[in-house]
C-alpha cells in the first residue's frame, strides 16, 4: 500500500543543515513490527507515523521510532511531523497544535516561520553521580576538571548533561564510544546518553554550543541536532542561571551542519523551537 510520506530536515531553514526525520502520514493498520522494519531501513535517527488520536484533546497521534526501539518522546521528530502534517493540509482543533504520544500531550505552537513545542517536565533532575562524571570524562577524553557543572537532564531519553568551559573545547571532542559503552550499559541501562554544552563567544548568534553522543548498533554516535536534549538542557541552564529566558543554541557544527535550536521561556513554559524544510515528497509502500 502506498502511503503519504515526507522527510523532513528539522531546526534549519536550509536544507540537509539539521537533522532529517521521515514522517509517514497515514501509519493505520501498520504493525509495531513495520514501523520499526521500515524505520531501521530509512537509516535515520527516527521515523514517525501518523496515526488518529485517541485523546479528544489531540489533533494527531505519532508513534516514533528510532532504528533500534520505540521512543515515548523526541523533539526534532515532534517538530519534523508536526511540519509534515500542516504542510499536508492538517488544522489544528484550537491555538495550539496538540500532538499525543508516549508521554502525553505535547502543545507545538507556531511562531513565525517557526514551530515549537513545550518542554516536557524532566524525569530526574540534580547533579551526577562522581562515578559518572569519572567515567565521562574519560569517554570524553577530557580531564574530569574540564567539566565545570553538570545535572541529569532526563526528560525520557535519559540525557547526563555536562558543560565545558568554551564552545571550542565541545568542537574538539573526539570521544571514545568503548568507554562510553560502560556508562550506558554499566550505570542506568542501554538508553542513557550523554549531552555536552558550553558557552559560546559573546555577541555570538548562539549562546551555547551542544553536542549529543548515545548508543546504537553501531556504537557510540552523535545526533546532528537534538530537541529532547536542547529541552531539558533549558530547563536546567535557565533554572541556573547559565541562560537568560531567550537564547539560541548552536549543534551540528562538528557534523558540518548548521542547526539552531530557538528556547524562550514563558512565565513556567519553556518553549523550543526551529524551522523546518521539506526535502523529499511523495510516498511510501509500506
Amino acid at each position: 500500500m502506498n502511503r503519504p510520506f515526507k522527510q523532513v530536515d528539522v531546526f534549519t531553514a536550509k536544507p540537509y543543515l539539521g537533522n532529517p526525520v521521515a514522517v509517514v502520514l497515514d501509519g493505520k493498520g501498520l504493525t509495531t513490527e513495520q514501523m520499526q522494519g521500515f524505520t531501521r531501513w530509512t537509516n535515520l535517527s527516527e521515523a514517525t507515523f501518523v496515526l488518529p488520536p485517541e485523546d479528544p484533546k489531540a489533533d494527531y497521534k505519532v508513534r516514533i521510532f528510532t532504528t533500534s526501539q520505540e521512543l515515548p518522546f523526541a523533539g526534532h521528530p515532534t517538530l519534523g511531523t508536526c511540519h509534515a502534517w500542516l504542510e499536508a493540509g492538517g488544522r489544528p482543533k484550537g491555538e495550539h497544535v496538540v500532538q499525543e504520544c508516549g508521554i502525553g500531550l505535547v502543545n507545538i505552537r507556531r511562531d513565525g516561520e517557526r514551530l515549537a513545542f513545550a518542554a516536557p517536565p524532566l524525569r530526574k533532575s540534580g547533579p551526577l553521580d562522581e562515578a559518572d562524571l569519572q567515567l565521562i570524562a574519560r569517554g570524553l577524553r577530557i580531564a574530569r576538571e574540564d567539566i565545570v557543572d553538570h545535572a541529569w537532564c532526563d526528560n525520557g531519553p535519559g540525557w547526563r548533561g555536562v558543560m565545558l568551559r568554551s564552545a571550542g573545547q565541545v568542537l574538539k571532542l573526539q570521544p571514545d564510544g568503548a568507554v562510553l559503552e560502560g556508562l550506558f550499559v554499566g550505570v542506568t541501562g542501554p538508553h542513557a546518553k550523554v549531552g555536552v554544552v558550553a558557552p559560546r563567544t559573546a555577541g555570538d548568534e548562539c549562546a551555547f554550543e551542544v553536542r549529543a553522543f548515545f548508543p546504537s548498533s553501531n556504537g557510540t554516535v552523535e545526533d546532528p541536532v537534538t530537541g529532547s536534549l536542547n529541552a531539558a538542557l533549558a530547563q536546567w541552564l535557565t533554572r541556573a542561571g547559565y541562560a537568560g529566558d531567550s537564547y539560541v543554541a548552536a549543534q551540528g557544527t562538528a557534523l558540518g551542519r548548521a542547526g539552531r535550536v530557538h528556547v524562550q521561556r514563558e512565565g513556567a513554559e519553556l518553549w523550543i523551537g526551529g524551522q523546518s524544510v521539506t526535502c523529499i515528497d511523495g510516498q511510501a509502500r509500506l
